[in-house]
């Protein structure tokens, strides 16, 4: 079985984020970029099932400036086996991220593709949805356990009155969400390893596909700030403060 791992690079989730000047989005010059923490978590979920002979090979794909090669190094580092990265100077937004993948798709044929539920970046959480409705393939989405046996991946998937569990008919799309797993950290001897890895470099139009933004930022701001708390003495006045200034009740 053939998995393919979307992995997307994002600013830190160390890093506060700043907004340009400009308000036209975040600050990203000088600042350290990572691999979103969810696609970490769908790579480690994918080296686990390679690891118990389910999968014979992890193909790990990232869309973007020349520098996400570095995101798809970390995944061959982690475990994946080789990395395709579809290099563009261009904005991507989720539509073109799941036509982009669907092309590949076509190309290599898995059986099965894993990626974050969401990025920590804009927050979107359409991609995995996106590319399930243009191949047609059945989706377990914020998935905190995953089995495959045969052609069925069985995905417990957490809900809002508790958890939810599906049998998917492979191939199929499953988004990882938080309590899936625990990633791993890349050891010296496998990031060594990483460098002698392949990846291919591909264009949108080598795949045939239009990234033209579909959606307008019109503006990016920093949410207001919070006014300081005050303390008080009695269950009484602050009653009197919830009822008279917050008006909550």
């Amino acid at each position: 079985m053939k998995i393919l791992v979307p992995v997307k690079r994002v600013v830190d989730y160390n890093v506060k984020v700043r907004v340009k000047t400009d308000g036209s989005g975040i600050e990203t010059a000088g600042v350290k970029m990572s691999m979103n923490p969810f696609d970490e978590i769908a790579v480690e979920e994918a080296v686990r099932l390679k690891e118990k002979g389910v999968v014979t090979e992890i193909v790990a794909i990232s869309m973007g400036v020349p520098q996400c090669s570095e995101t798809l190094r970390t995944a061959l580092a982690m475990g994946a086996d080789r990395g395709i990265l579809v290099e563009t100077t261009d904005e991507l937004q989720q539509l073109a991220v799941a036509k982009l993948l669907k092309a590949i798709v076509d190309q290599e044929k898995p059986q099965l593709v894993i990626l974050g539920k969401q990025a920590i970046d804009d927050d979107m959480s359409a991609t995995g949805q996106m590319l399930a409705a243009l191949l047609g393939w059945s989706q377990g989405t914020f998935a905190s356990k995953v089995e495959v046996a045969g052609d069925i991946a069985t995905v417990t998937r957490e809900v809002d009155g508790g958890l939810e569990t599906v049998a998917l008919n492979l191939p199929a799309i499953i988004t990882t969400d938080l309590r899936l797993n625990e990633p791993r950290y890349a050891s010296l001897p496998n990031i060594m390893k990483a460098r002698k890895k392949p990846i291919a470099n591909v264009k949108p139009a080598d795949l045939g596909v239009d990234t033209t933004p579909r959606l307008t930022v019109l503006k990016v701001e920093e949410p207001p700030k919070r006014k300081a708390g005050v303390k008080v003495k009695t269950v009484a006045e602050l009653v009197g403060k919830l009822k008279t200034e917050a008006k909550v009740i």
